[in-house]
This record gives structure tokens, sequence and C-alpha cells, in this order.
């Protein structure tokens, strides 16, 4: 299990501050999700924790600063499904998986049994199978996004790194995927860091939630102390109206210009 810790993050880019000055904690075996609107900067600290950026400050897994670890360093601690990940040409399925296993095998090396046991055991359960002869040019946009995934688990890395994993794909699938990564989250001490632009979906799965705004945390806490009607107002400039589930998670229901909160059934 790796804790994650960032202090004073930033990141400039194109002479533009993305991110401005960002701390955070995450402890071993949580889920930290990051929302606000586009272009508040969620994606780019994704990016900087995973070493893809220079920034300004101080991240650090356990203690060990992200930028003095090498790549292949950096690939056994973290694994990283981006939001537009590019799809190698000539390239199938179960060889898109393996990708995952290289930081375990040796140079000029090839996989071993395990390894491919492994990416045999990702198709089954993320429903890739048939697919794993398939060319990733091939497949569709959920296909794909359910095989960046199976790569990602692959590496086996102690920390996940999710900007916008659930965008291409059905809600059944969606739902699938995020309730996998919150069953290896538990058995598996794995620590989650994710980017979703779903308020409700992000209530229903994180531990911790992150607003930002231009950059800059603008609340943290709970579900249901950054997720309010007055803060979604304020950096969405969105009408809501948020209920709470009967099992606590909050749901975030959007309401059209001229109806009233009262017609929306549920408990606040």
């Amino acid at each position: 299990m790796t804790a994650l810790t960032a202090q004073d993050v930033g990141v400039t880019l194109l002479e533009r501050q993305v991110v401005d000055g960002v701390s955070l904690s995450v402890p071993a075996g949580t889920w930290l999700t990051l929302v606000g609107p586009n272009g508040a900067g969620k994606s780019t600290l994704l990016r900087a924790v995973s070493g893809a950026v220079a920034h300004s400050g101080t991240i650090a897994f356990d203690g060990v600063e992200v930028a003095r670890l090498r790549s292949r360093e950096r690939a056994r601690l973290v694994a990283v499904v981006p939001q537009d990940p590019t799809r190698p040409e000539g390239m199938t399925v179960l060889d898109y998986v393996l990708l995952g296993r290289t930081p375990y095998i040796p140079y000029l090396g090839t996989e071993s049994a395990e390894d491919l046991a492994m990416a045999g055991e990702l198709l089954d359960t993320l429903e890739l199978r048939s697919l794993s002869h398939r060319l990733v040019t091939e497949l569709s946009g959920g296909e794909f996004q359910r095989s960046v995934l199976a790569r990602a688990l692959s590496q086996q890395a102690p920390v996940l790194l999710l900007d916008e994993p659930t965008s291409s794909l059905d809600l059944g699938h969606a739902q699938q995927v995020l309730e996998l990564v919150d069953e290896l989250r538990a058995s598996r001490g794995l620590t989650v860091v994710s980017a979703l632009h779903d308020l409700t979906t992000a209530g229903q799965f994180a531990d911790h939630l992150v607003l930002l705004a231009d950059g800059r945390v603008v609340a943290q806490g709970s579900a249901q102390e950054v997720l309010t009607e007055e803060l979604i107002s304020a950096h969405y400039g969105a009408r809501v109206r948020v209920l709470t589930d009967p099992q606590g998670g909050v749901v975030v229901v959007p309401l059209r210009p001229g109806r009233s909160v009262r017609e929306i059934g549920g408990v606040a």
C-alpha cells in the first residue's frame, strides 16, 4: 500500500498557470476524486502526479519524490488510464494489455507464463477474451477503454490514476469498471486518484473529493461537503438539486430553467 502526497504543486503550460499551489494527501488504500469544470486543471494535475509533465512543488509516494524516480521505477508504482490514449497500429488487444508488464520484463526479454496468465485473467474480468486477437484500431470506444484499463491493471502498481475512465462506456460497463476498481482497491490496497466529470459517479465511489477551479483547490472533503448546491452553482454555473440516496451516496440532479426544486423527489 502506498500513500500519495502533493505539496504546493504548480504546472505551467504555454506560459499559463494550469495548476496553482495544489496540496493534497491521499492515504494508502483510499480513493480520491478530482472534480471541477472543464479547464480546472484536473487532467494536468494527474499528469504531474504520473511524472508526465514538469511541476513545481513536491509530489511523493511514501515520501519518495516522483521527480527522482526513473521511468521504469515510476511504472512499477503508478499505473495510468489517460483520457485520450493512443491506439498503436498493428497491435492486438492481448499484446496491448501485455504492455503493462513491461516494467517487469528484463531488457531483451519476453513475457513469462505468469505475465500471460495475468493478462488472460484481466481479459476475462473485463469481458475482452473474445477480442484478444483483434487489433486495437478495430475496437469500439468502449472496448478500447476497457483494454486501456486492463493494461493499467496488469502493471500491478499500488497507485492507479484514472482520467475520465468511463467517458466511452455505456452505463452498464461504466458501473462494472468502477466497481472493479473499488474491489481491487479494497482487496489489493490500491490507492486511486481519478478525475471525473460526472458528479454523481464521483459522489458514489470516492472516499474524498477535491474541487478544482482555475487550477486551485476551492473545496475538499467528503461528497456531502464538496457536492453542495452552492459550490456547484458557484463553480459550474449550474442549477442542481443534491440528494442523498438510502445508502448515503450523493446524487446530483440538474434542474431545468424555471422548474422548482420541489418538483424533484428525494431526500436532501
